[in-house]
């Protein structure tokens, strides 16, 4: 063959690097925020060009059902369902989600190696109008398709009217800009990750608005027994917002938590070394709510005491009450 003849077109892909492993990922501008942030963060460990870890987009189920909650639709699996699929099936290597979207008990074969160290883990109020949720005028109508955010809104504000606002954050700011919706809440982790903290009108306190487990933490999910991957990615796992979310997910785990239930919980380590675990239950109206606190050395542990400790308070289909 001579160069006349040579498929020179071809030479840049029978040349290429084959990635160090391959990175699955849901395609609206947050999810890729943080696929990118866990590219750079590899890369940078292992002093190589973020150009070996490549970024592959996965549409999931979730991201196409905007005209209602996904509580009617199925719950958290609904973001993560194509990209299980495609791991299992060796399509990618790891997969990056919000530590929020993921289930509490994940499909045979596939593992959490950990979480990335957590962002702001608080509840951003979005509105053009009012600086508080305390500071809407009355029967202002507030979009969110959250029901953890719907209940506790009601919890503050019964006089709110909740209205469906699904699609990303992009497309809910827009929403809000003109004149939809009187006000929104988003997570501040999201704001921030997206250089869009100024668009939040106040930061919800933890204290008072009770964020969703695993809020702000991205989550990193291997297969089981993939002993290269884990050693790859081990060193840019967070011990302390691990062991924190870890809690979070037991005491969800407890509750049977999904989109299908109002509940927020959040751990966090205190000066003298221990973890606190604040969690919640609400009602779908927020008229009824249950809330408590468990400390101690063992995240999970704490995380399942506090979920056994509401579980028990809770009267029969309490989750059903309008």
């Amino acid at each position: 063959m001579d160069a006349a003849t040579f498929p020179w077109h071809l030479l840049s892909i029978m040349t290429k690097t084959a990635p160090l492993l391959r990175i699955g990922t849901r395609g609206s501008p947050l999810a890729m925020a943080q696929a990118h942030e866990t590219r750079r963060l590899l890369a940078q460990h292992h002093k190589v060009s973020e150009e070996r870890f490549e970024i592959v987009v996965i549409k999931v189920t979730g991201d196409q059902i905007l005209d209602r909650a996904l509580s009617e639709s199925g719950g958290k699996g609904l973001f993560t369902k194509e990209i299980d699929i495609a791991q299992l099936a060796g399509e990618i290597d790891l997969s990056v989600h919000s530590g929020k979207d993921l289930p509490t008990q994940l499909p045979d074969g596939l593992v959490e190696a950990g979480f990335l160290e957590r962002e702001d883990p608080r509840d951003a109020f979005i509105s053009k109008t009012a600086k508080r949720v305390e500071d809407l005028p009355r029967g202002a109508r507030v979009g969110t398709a959250s029901l953890r955010r719907s209940a506790m809104l009601l919890h503050l504000r019964p006089d709110l009217k909740i209205a469906l606002l699904r699609g990303n954050v992009q497309t809910r700011l827009s929403k809000i800009e003109a004149g939809e919706f009187d006000a929104t809440i988003l997570a501040m982790a999201g704001l921030n990750r997206l250089d869009m903290a100024n668009r939040a009108a106040s930061a919800l306190p933890v204290s008072r608005f009770l964020p969703a487990v695993a809020q702000g933490a991205i989550g990193l999910v291997i297969r089981t027994g993939d002993r290269k991957i884990a050693d790859m990615v081990m060193p840019i796992i967070h011990e302390e917002t691990t062991a924190c979310v870890s809690a979070e997910r037991q005491f969800l785990a407890v509750l049977d938590g999904s989109c299908r239930t109002p509940i927020g919980g959040h751990c966090r380590r205190t000066a003298s070394g221990h973890y606190r675990m604040q969690g919640l239950v609400l009602s779908e109206d927020g008229r009824v709510s249950f809330g408590g606190s468990s400390v101690g050395d063992d995240p999970a542990a704490i995380g399942t005491r506090l979920g056994q400790r509401l579980k028990a308070k809770l009267p029969p289909n309490f989750f059903k009450m309008a």
